[in-house]
C-alpha cells in the first residue's frame, strides 16, 4: 500500500464524516456535475429544495443520493440535519458502454454511453 492510500485511511479513520455514494449512474458525468456544481457548499435543506426545483435529469437522483447521505448522518452520527453541509462532491467518471452506430456505405460510428459515479460527504458547520 503506498504512502498516499495510508494517509486517506488514516484521515478517514481519525474523522470519520457521513457519505453517500452511488457506483453507477447511467448518465454523463458532465450532465451531473451541471447539478452537483449549484450545491456544492450549501446546507442540506437547501440543497435538497434546489435539487427539487431543477429542471434537469440528473436532479433526483443527486438529492436521492443526498438524502442517503443524510441518513447516514443521523443514524450512524447522530448528528441533526439543520447543522449539516454538503463539504464534499465528487462525480468521477464510471465504465463506457461502447455501441455503434450503422452510417451511409457501410461505415460505422462508436456511441459512447457513459457513466458516473457520484459521492456526496456531509460536515458539520463549525461556528
Amino acid at each position: 500500500m503506498n504512502r498516499q492510500k495510508k494517509k486517506a485511511i488514516e484521515r478517514r479513520e481519525r474523522e470519520p464524516r457521513p457519505l453517500a455514494t452511488s457506483p453507477v449512474l447511467r448518465m454523463s458525468p458532465t450532465k451531473v456535475r451541471r447539478v452537483t456544481d449549484l450545491i456544492r457548499g450549501q446546507k442540506v435543506p437547501a440543497a435538497m429544495a434546489t435539487c427539487d426545483f431543477l429542471p434537469h435529469r440528473a436532479a433526483p437522483v443527486v438529492r436521492s443520493v443526498l438524502r442517503a447521505a443524510l441518513a447516514n448522518a443521523e443514524e450512524n452520527c447522530g448528528l441533526d440535519a439543520d447543522d449539516l453541509f454538503i463539504a464534499d462532491v465528487q462525480v468521477n467518471e464510471g465504465f463506457t458502454i461502447p455501441r455503434i452506430r450503422p452510417r451511409a456505405q457501410g461505415r460505422a460510428y462508436r456511441i459512447r454511453k457513459r457513466t458516473c459515479r457520484l459521492t456526496i460527504t456531509l460536515a458539520e458547520r463549525e461556528e
